[in-house]
């Protein structure tokens, strides 16, 4: 048979949920009371609220005009980006890279980005062109360009094993500012894959044209454009 708690330790429980009680009225009673003055205090003072709503909507509409003057700038510089291959020669991988997706930007690629690294499955750089085709590009950056050794195929097979598998690829590149061996050129077109050489990409860098318009057999656009 279960034994009921002492009256002692019932009582002391019924002092502490009644302790509980009294604060959490203190409490609210405090916040009502202090809301109730600041409320007052606010309808004594109307205009302080005004200056604070005229200063907040002035600093929000300063920052939005900063936000789109930037973006602006960000476009026009896009616009006009041009790089001499002595530019790209002189480079860190990495910074190749991003001078890869910074001439995606400029073709139009609003979304394209840098992602190569550790970890990378072949893609370096990711972007969607305005017909909605996805790219994944390879970066392959020599310091002595041509003179540099050639990339081989082993560095096809990589890209060509993900690019489309795991990325979702549209349209998969393989760029370096060197040379491809051989064997990289009937194995690319076997695969669909695009290589931008040297002189490609000198003519992409340099110029106005988007890296579509100096490629060929590129799959079509997923929805009309202005490209289409």
């Amino acid at each position: 048979m279960r034994r009921r708690p002492p009256a002692r330790r019932r009582t002391r429980r019924r002092q502490d949920q009644d302790a509980q009680l009294l604060v959490f009225a203190l409490v609210t009673a405090a916040a009502l009371g202090l809301a109730l003055v600041v409320l007052r205090w606010l309808a004594a003072h109307w205009w302080v609220v005004l200056v604070a709503l005229v200063l907040a909507a002035a600093a929000g509409g300063a920052w939005l005009y900063q936000r789109g003057q930037r973006a602006r700038w960000e476009q026009v510089r896009a616009q006009g980006l041009r790089y001499a291959m002595s530019q790209l020669d002189a480079l860190h991988h990495r910074e190749f890279e991003h001078a890869v997706r910074d001439l995606m930007r400029r073709d139009g690629c609003t979304d394209a980005r840098q992602v190569g690294g550790a970890g990378d499955n072949g893609a370096d750089v990711k972007a969607t062109d305005p017909a909605g085709r996805r790219w994944v590009i390879q970066c392959k950056h020599r310091r002595d360009g041509d003179r540099g050794s050639a990339v081989g195929t082993p560095d096809l097979h990589v890209l060509n094993g993900t690019a489309r598998q795991l990325h979702g690829a549209d349209i998969v590149v393989l760029v370096t500012n060197g040379r491809f061996s051989s064997k990289c050129a009937p194995l690319a077109r076997s695969q669909h894959i695009h290589l931008v050489d040297r002189r490609v990409l000198g003519e992409w860098a340099s110029g106005g044209r988007p890296i579509w318009e100096l490629l060929r057999v590129l799959p079509p656009p997923r929805h009309p454009s202005a490209m289409s």
